[in-house]
């Protein structure tokens, strides 16, 4: 069928229009791409002055040596660091770590973030690691799952062993057996009193060899967690020891 001049016209015109509108779209997309790019590169300079969301940040590249022994750095918790001292929930703690060490991220639903400032089960302050020498956490748990006396103190809790069997999960990362508790110490500090763990853990996620440190302030008994595989426990377990008594709440 013939083709009139009048729709060889209108053909001509759509096809016409149809590339310029592609060519339009493609400048606006290239745009956006420059302009997002452009607001990438100036985010990044703020997300490298934010150790806490750049996990690939060595702690020795902003946090000041300890003064009690200059190989280590002072990890000083404050408000910015977590939801639940933001929210006067948790007293400000402090440990020590090695300088090669790594922030990590902790999950918003594992931080406490979504229920401050009345949480009713446990939470994952900050988190620390290396791949050669372990991990660190600090947890976080109401005493009102503890217990119903209002600010008590760790011994009125109860011993050593009934504290860790309620918290025993949150050092394992799945369950805990009371055969994987190897010792027990009490540390008194000034007020506050510490107990501290070794165990040994073959089936925790967290690794095979768990220290712990737990002690009550306010409404909040605060646990801090030394994790290692065999092999991790072999090389840093001194190191792992060292980080574990400094822990001070």
């Amino acid at each position: 069928m013939a083709t009139s001049p009048f729709t060889t016209s209108l053909l001509t015109l759509r096809a016409s229009s149809s590339s310029s509108y592609s060519k339009l779209s493609f400048i606006r997309a290239s745009s956006r791409r420059d302009l997002f790019k452009g607001v990438a590169l100036q985010a990044l300079p703020l997300l490298l002055l934010r150790p806490s969301l750049a996990r690939e940040v060595e702690v020795g590249s902003f946090l000041p040596p300890s003064p009690s022994d200059p190989s280590f750095v002072l990890f000083k918790a404050s408000p910015k660091d977590t939801p639940a001292l933001r929210a006067g929930n948790v007293q400000p703690y402090q440990f020590i770590l090695p300088p090669t060490w790594k922030q990590a991220r902790v999950a918003n639903i594992l931080s406490g973030n979504y229920c401050q400032p009345k949480c009713a089960e446990p939470w994952v302050e900050v988190k620390f690691e290396d791949e050669k020498q372990g991990k660190v956490q600090v947890v976080a748990s109401p005493l009102i799952r503890l217990t119903n006396k209002p600010n008590a103190t760790i011994e009125d809790i109860g011993s050593p062993e009934k504290v860790i069997a309620s918290l025993g999960p949150f050092v394992t990362g799945n369950t805990y057996d009371p055969d994987e508790l190897l010792e027990t110490e009490v540390e008194k500090l000034g007020d506050q009193t510490y107990y501290k763990y070794l165990l040994e853990t073959p089936y925790a996620l967290t690794g095979t060899h768990n220290l712990a440190k737990a002690t009550a302030k306010g409404n909040t008994l605060v646990l801090f967690v030394a994790s290692a595989n065999d092999k991790q426990w072999q090389a840093s377990q001194k190191t792992l020891k060292a980080m574990l008594d400094s822990f001070l709440l």
